[in-house]
């Protein structure tokens, strides 16, 4: 199975909700139709970004990226519910190498 992750910022909480929940949610997101393989919080630029790694099931390359974008567009709404957010992206692993979709 190929290997994706979504990135997205996150630039604040909505009022009411615990800074967990926004890793959470983004978890529960893509986990609801995909393997999710790893997460990680980092601060890029002074900007915290959350990352989930998760694989799609094997089919056809283009429908494969296409998944992972779809993935990500879920993510990005369902983290919207606790937190406001930025750019989201979305990436294939790729000979070792992590390539934007």
């Amino acid at each position: 199975m190929p290997s994706f992750r979504a990135t997205l910022q996150i630039t604040g909480l909505l009022p009411g909700h615990a800074p967990e929940e926004v890793m959470d949610m983004a978890v529960a997101t893509v986990g609801s139709a995909h393997v999710v393989e790893a997460n990680q919080l980092d601060i890029a630029g002074g900007i915290p970004r959350i990352t989930v790694r998760f694989m799609v099931e094997a089919s056809e390359y283009d429908a494969e990226n296409q998944y992972a974008r779809n993935a990500a567009v879920s993510m990005a709404h369902g983290v919207g519910q606790v937190a406001t957010t930025g750019a989201v992206r979305s990436y294939r692993r790729s000979a070792g190498k992590w390539l934007p979709l």
